[in-house]
């Protein structure tokens, strides 16, 4: 064998081994996967917080027995659009006005203002085919300063601001016909039979007492909802027991995190960030604790930036625990839409979560009533 050609050989066998490298990708086995809906897009809005919780009420009908829905993830928006200008003109401008809010809103404008399915309103006009609320947020907020800026504000300006609203996103029905009954949002989301008192808003901070309840100092709880606290420990098995059991969770997090790679499907928390073959082969996490997550939290590097949807756990080839996570930016990525989370990177980075109360063990369930 001459040498030129021992060479050529080596050189392709480290080419195959590249290959094989780079190609390579994380293997994961579902151990429970709880059935949910098709995932969408929240295109360029911020309205993860309504794509997230509804994903999770229609997951919720499922196990209910109530068949498979698809509901108007804008009309709620629409609703809460509504609610944070009433807010923002009595706070005197004085409160947060911008796309976002959380799981608790979603639910307090079902009870409020009923539900409508997608294809009664979608929230797009004839000449739209993504959602895009840049320019309707800033016409929002300047027309609310605008008349805020008058000596005297006048009964008429909710009138003008829903005029607005009716612009980029369509007139809500004030009543329509769905499978062949009519409905009022109203009677619609009554016929859903979901019981907003039946959910519960859990986070885990030491900066407040544990088994306390209080309302959770982030900018996009601008109606101050209030949150059960607990230990670390017991979130991550209160999450646990949820999945087990057959109950899925709406999730509240950080994703800003390098790690955090939808494309590849992986939220993971390295202990090595400069590790190889980061994103394609397992490798040791941090350890998250009650004192560094509170420290992250505490210095902005963990925000609520980012609602998903929790619908199950998985393991990878070392036996790494993972959550599998719907997320709303359309299907385009290796799990097509669909994410696993590291136990480390939920530990760390969950702001908070929702879950039916049904979904607690017995243990916990007794604390959060006694409280």
């Amino acid at each position: 064998m001459s040498m030129s050609f021992r060479l050529a050989v080596i050189i392709g066998c480290l080419f195959i081994l590249i290959q094989k490298e780079s190609y390579s990708q994380y293997e994961f086995k579902n151990e429970k996967r709880i059935a949910c809906t098709d995932v969408k897009s929240q295109d360029i809005t911020g309205t993860c917080w309504s794509f997230s919780t509804t994903s999770f009420l229609e997951s919720e009908l499922i196990r209910k027995g109530k068949g498979e829905y698809d509901l108007s993830e804008m009309y709620t928006v629409r609703s809460i659009y509504s609610d944070k200008a009433r807010n923002y003109m009595l706070r005197q401008g004085k409160a947060g006005f911008s796309q976002g809010a959380l799981a608790h809103d979603l639910l307090r404008a079902f009870e409020q203002d009923g539900a409508v399915p997608e294809e009664v309103y979608s929230g797009l006009l004839d000449i739209d085919s993504t959602h895009n609320h840049s320019e309707m947020e800033a016409g929002l907020k300047g027309y609310l300063d605008g008349v805020r800026a008058g000596k005297k504000i006048s009964s008429r300006w909710p009138i003008a601001y829903e005029s607005i609203l009716d612009a980029y996103l369509g007139e809500a029905p004030s009543d329509f016909i769905y499978k062949g009954k009519k409905f009022t949002p109203k009677s619609f989301a009554e016929s859903l039979e979901i019981k907003v008192d039946d959910y519960v808003s859990i986070t885990s901070f030491t900066h407040h007492p544990y088994y306390e309840s209080f309302i959770l100092e982030i900018p996009d709880n601008y109606s101050n909802g209030s949150y059960f606290n607990v230990s670390l420990a017991e979130m991550v098995s209160i999450v646990d027991y949820a999945i087990a059991n057959g109950y899925s969770i709406a999730w509240d997090g950080d994703v800003s995190e390098k790690t955090f790679q939808m494309r590849k499907g992986l939220a993971i928390l390295p202990s090595d960030i400069n590790r190889d073959s980061l994103l394609s082969i397992p490798g040791e996490e941090i350890e998250v604790n009650s004192e560094n997550r509170q420290r992250n939290f505490e210095s902005l590097q963990t925000t609520d930036d980012h609602l998903m949807h929790l619908i199950g756990t998985a393991v990878d080839e070392r036996g790494t625990k993972y959550y599998i996570i719907k997320n709303s930016w359309g299907d385009k990525s290796h799990f097509e839409g669909y994410l696993y989370m590291s136990e480390a990177y939920l530990k760390m980075k969950t702001v908070s979560i929702m879950l039916h109360k049904d979904g607690l063990s017995k243990e916990i369930y007794k604390k959060l009533v006694s409280e």
